[in-house]
């Protein structure tokens, strides 16, 4: 069960407790070899066992194969194009914790990394004492809230789910990507009352749990938030 869901394992802040120094089974998933690499040279001297390196979540299972380790470092966005929520649930589903390790500059992928199940968020500007630390932490069991955990599961306002049904999510995402509802239609080959009626649907959810929109630009923006536009695509 993850946080978002009121898991029941503890939380405490970044850098509270001191842990021994017993062996930590580790991996690490970044499409930047300078991080991978870094991360390889440190592991030593914090008492990590490095079980794999990859580029990609595939790559690591692949590479891991019956291994698990305690603790995977994973970054948010990786140049494959992968989900962040479907890689944490990946690595997640072989037995081994979730750490983020990103710039941590778009919310919407931290929130969507928390609710999928990691165990903690550490910005790429920490210190690799206090990323040892975290992962520590993380194999003992603890679900680590820190500034950007806090920040994503407090906005209470932005962390709830229009839960809008698969066609109405089609349909704001073409729409807010700039296309005419008469395009939307077409692209989806329904009638343009029908696609009115889904965005119309769309408005009253996201009124419903106090995320009103009133422009398509609004529109955009929570369909940004809520990661179904990514905003370096725009």
């Amino acid at each position: 069960m993850n946080q978002s869901e009121g898991s029941a394992e503890p939380a405490i802040a970044l850098g509270s407790t001191d842990l021994s120094d017993e062996l930590v089974t580790v991996a690490i998933v970044d499409d930047h070899d300078a991080i991978r690499l870094g991360f390889k040279g440190a592991c030593d001297g914090y008492n990590f066992k490095l079980q794999a390196s990859a580029s990609t979540v595939s790559e690591l299972l692949k590479a891991l194969g019956s291994k698990v380790p305690q603790v995977a470092v994973l970054d948010l966005s990786l140049a494959d194009g992968s989900a962040v929520e479907d890689n944490v649930q990946r690595v997640l589903a072989t037995g081994t914790q979730v750490l983020i390790y990103s710039i941590a500059d778009k919310r919407n992928l931290v929130r969507a990394a928390i609710k999928a199940g990691a165990a903690a968020i550490v910005p790429k500007s920490q210190s690799m004492d206090e990323l040892a630390n975290t992962i520590r932490l993380v194999a003992a069991g603890v679900y680590v809230n820190n500034t950007q955990t806090t920040a994503a599961i407090d906005s209470d306002v932005e962390f709830k789910e229009a839960k809008l049904s698969p066609r109405e999510r089609e349909v704001l995402t073409l729409y807010a990507s700039g296309m005419a509802l008469k395009q939307v239609a077409f692209a989806l080959n329904i009638k343009m009352n029908t696609a009115k009626e889904h965005i119309d649907r769309v408005r009253s959810k996201y009124a419903d749990i106090g995320r009103p929109v009133s422009s398509k630009t609004e529109l955009l923006l929570r369909a940004i938030e809520d990661g179904l536009i990514d905003e370096s695509s725009i």
